[in-house]
């Protein structure tokens, strides 16, 4: 999955579309529940040395809720890092370059969605 992607995948499963929240940060877009409003993914473009990978170039991840059970388990995954700005232990960053299948990418929205969703407790 690509930026694009993403977000045309959450518009239809969610019917949220992202909000630009930052002017110092104009590729960063956050998805909040229509009910509660809490964020559940955070779509960015970083640097590559953020996340601790060689380069200076640009890359787009998603950071996404994650329960912590499963966060150690996908950083040893390709295309998985420790969230970039959030807590490590509840969200993990996933790079949007084809690293990782789009049904992995998919299903952990899902998950976020669920995890931040009060009503469904």
């Amino acid at each position: 999955m690509n930026r694009q992607d993403v977000f045309d995948y959450i518009k239809s499963e969610f019917e949220v579309s992202g909000e630009y929240l930052w002017l110092s940060f104009p590729g960063y877009a956050v998805f909040r529940n229509k009910k509660n409003r809490k964020w559940f993914a955070i779509v960015a473009d970083v640097r590559k040395c953020k996340l601790g990978l060689d380069g200076d170039e640009t890359v787009d991840v998603i950071n996404l809720k994650c329960d912590p059970i499963l966060t150690g388990s996908l950083r040893l995954k390709p295309g998985f890092f420790p969230a970039y700005h959030m807590s490590k232990d509840k969200w993990i960053s996933i790079l949007l370059d084809g690293s990782v299948p789009d049904e992995e990418i998919m299903s952990l929205i899902h998950l976020s969605y669920e995890l931040i969703d009060k009503s469904k407790k």
